[in-house]
């Protein structure tokens, strides 16, 4: 049995619009995004609605918004998805790049939102 439920949302900007766009999101929301020290290219809005996270990530293509599912057994995660019909794309440190029936890119990530994940997560068999 694994446990996982939806984190976060993704803006993917290209880097010459980057910092424009953080100033932006940062003017709609209110609020200063954080860095990610171990990931440079991400701004991390925080959690803007309870358990979800809105962050901003550096791409070098077409910009467009993907989601981030969160598990605590990412493979196990991966293999229920693709039994729904996602396919693997790359793995990338921890986490894996998926895309889903239509071709959206979202991606498995581990645990990101702590007690909110052990109250909200859908167990699966």
């Amino acid at each position: 049995m694994h446990r996982s439920k939806l984190a976060a949302a993704l803006v993917d900007v290209p880097a010459e619009v980057f910092d424009r766009e953080v100033t932006f999101w940062s003017g709609v929301l209110g609020r200063e995004p954080e860095d990610v020290s171990e990931n440079p290219e991400y701004r991390d809005f925080g959690q803007t609605v309870p358990g979800f996270q809105l962050m901003l990530q550096r791409v070098d293509d077409t910009p467009r918004v993907h989601l981030d599912i969160e598990t605590d057994d990412i493979e196990a995660e991966v293999e229920r998805l693709e039994a729904l019909g996602a396919q693997r794309v790359r793995q990338v440190r921890s986490w894996w790049v998926m895309r889903d029936p239509a071709g959206l890119p979202f991606c498995v990530v581990r645990i990101q939102t702590g007690e909110l994940f052990e109250e909200q997560a859908t167990s699966w068999e």
